[in-house]
This record gives structure tokens, C-alpha cells and sequence, in this order.
């Protein structure tokens, strides 16, 4: 019988499997759901995004309230979060907090991450070249970035490098098919060849390789369009450490979604959910 089982990467020393869930705002990837996941061994992610709203208490205080006090609440609201998936996970997987750079209030956000114990940061949406500086009091805290091509890649490991930091992984997301703030500025650009997993990694691990990097050194994980076992496992023949997967994730029990956006999102065609994710972010 064919062995089914997909190799595990490693992460900061945890031995994690091969499939990542990826983060989605606003509140449809929660403790539940990022704790769920790293209880089975894997990398759960919380969305950073307007937490607040899983938390009554919270809408309450900040109704009808400034921008400040609206900051503050999701702010408490992710330190819950984090220690809540924390407790599910009863110390398996490992569990990471989703930050877009391009959130006015990302840097309260990684610092919030770290201190309520996020063995993760991963950042998209604008290059996070300071994320090194962000999370510099917890060099235990995981970064990841999030990036869509290999020349994104090339700048962001050389000026972490220059603080003194390599990436412990990265998300390779394609524009066409990863919900979320990504690479291509341009609509017509979602086709363009420098963004497709089979020129990405290649053009990566040659980059590696010219600056004295171990391949294997920063997992590559790519993310968008995997729906397949046998795209995984393509993939992985092609060098990823893991996949990252987010909307078989967000139909399910576990998730932290509103049971009517599981509902829709569950019976939608393959061309409907390509073009919701893509501007759902």
C-alpha cells in the first residue's frame, strides 16, 4: 500500500505537519479554530484583524467610541485570543498570529502577539522589513513574512540579514488565487509567470544557494489555489516544507466564522470562492 503520510518541517524546533492554516479577518480564524488546528500538530493562525467583535465585553466598551478606545479593545481581544488557542492547543502544534503591515496599528499588534505568547508572527499586505525590530524583546517568537515572488523574497532575507535575522520560514502566496493584500499591483498582473509555485521556488533556492543560505534553512510555504492531496504532495516534491490552506479551513466546526458565512462559502462554486477571496482579504 502507498505510504500516505506527507513529510513533517520544522519551525523554531517544533516539529509541525506539513499543512498550514492560514489566517483570515475579520474573526474567521479565532482561538478555536488556530487552537483546533495546532492541537493536531500543525500551525494554527489567529487573524489579528477586529478581534473585538468574538468578545461582547469588548463591543460594549468600545460602542460607539473613538478610534482610540476601538484600538485598545482589539488589542485585549488578541491577548485573549492567543492564550485561549494556547489552551486548546495544550502545548502541541504551534500557534501564530496573521499581522498586515499595512494596519496603521501593526506594530501594537506584533508586540501584543509576542507578549501573550504567540510562538508566531506572520506579516503580509506591504514588505515587513521591520519586523525583526518589532519582535527584537522576544527572539524566541517565530517571523514569517509574506511574500509572492522570488525577488520579494531576495529583499526581504537581505535586509533582515543585516539585523541579524534570517526569516524562519516564508509564505509564498500567488496573487491569482490567496485571498489577502499580496504582490501584484496591478489586476492584469494576477497571470504573470513570476508569481507561479514552479518558477517561485526554484528562482528562491537559487538565491539561497548564491548567498550561502541553506535550502532548507528557510521553509518555504507556498499558499493560494492548493485544494488538491495531490497538489500538496506536488509541492513538497518541488521543495516546500508545507502548504498553506484557508478556506477548506474556514467551513469548518472548528472555525470561528459566523455559521451563515460557512453556509455560503460552503456552497459556492470553485470561480465564486476565487473571486470572494481575492478581494475578501
Amino acid at each position: 500500500m502507498r505510504d500516505a503520510r506527507l513529510p513533517t518541517w520544522r519551525l523554531r524546533g517544533r516539529e509541525l505537519q506539513p499543512i498550514v492554516q492560514g489566517g483570515m479577518g475579520v474573526g474567521v480564524s479565532a482561538h478555536r479554530l488556530a487552537g483546533s488546528v495546532a492541537a493536531l500538530g500543525g500551525l494554527g493562525t489567529l487573524a489579528s484583524v477586529d478581534l473585538r467583535r468574538h468578545h461582547p465585553d469588548l463591543m460594549t466598551q468600545a460602542h460607539k467610541s473613538g478610534k482610540e478606545a476601538i484600538d485598545a479593545a482589539n488589542l485585549i481581544a488578541l491577548g485573549r485570543e492567543v492564550r485561549a488557542a494556547r489552551t486548546i492547543a495544550d502545548g502541541r502544534g504551534a500557534i501564530a498570529v496573521n499581522v498586515m503591515r499595512a494596519v496603521s496599528e501593526y506594530a501594537a499588534y506584533v508586540r501584543q502577539a509576542c507578549a501573550s505568547g504567540a510562538d508566531a508572527v506572520v506579516m503580509g499586505a506591504g514588505l515587513p522589513l521591520d519586523l525583526p525590530d518589532l519582535a527584537a524583546d522576544w527572539p524566541d517568537v517565530a517571523l514569517i513574512p509574506i511574500l509572492s515572488d522570488a525577488r520579494g523574497i531576495a529583499l526581504v532575507v537581505r535586509k533582515w540579514a543585516r539585523k541579524g535575522r534570517l526569516p524562519d520560514a516564508v509564505v509564498v502566496e500567488h496573487p491569482r488565487y490567496a485571498g489577502g493584500h499580496l504582490g501584484a499591483a496591478k489586476l492584469v498582473e494576477l497571470g504573470d509567470p513570476r508569481f507561479d509555485f514552479e518558477r517561485v521556488l526554484p528562482e528562491a533556492f537559487a538565491f539561497f544557494r548564491a548567498e550561502g543560505i541553506d535550502e532548507r534553512a528557510i521553509p518555504l510555504i507556498p499558499a493560494g489555489g492548493i485544494n488538491s492531496h495531490e497538489r500538496v504532495r506536488e509541492l513538497i516534491a518541488m521543495g516546500a516544507s508545507a502548504v498553506q490552506v484557508g478556506t477548506a479551513f474556514a467551513v469548518t466546526e472548528e472555525g470561528d466564522a459566523d455559521p451563515a458565512f460557512k453556509r455560503v462559502l460552503a456552497g459556492a462554486q470553485p470561480e465564486d470562492i476565487v473571486e470572494f477571496m481575492s478581494v475578501a482579504g
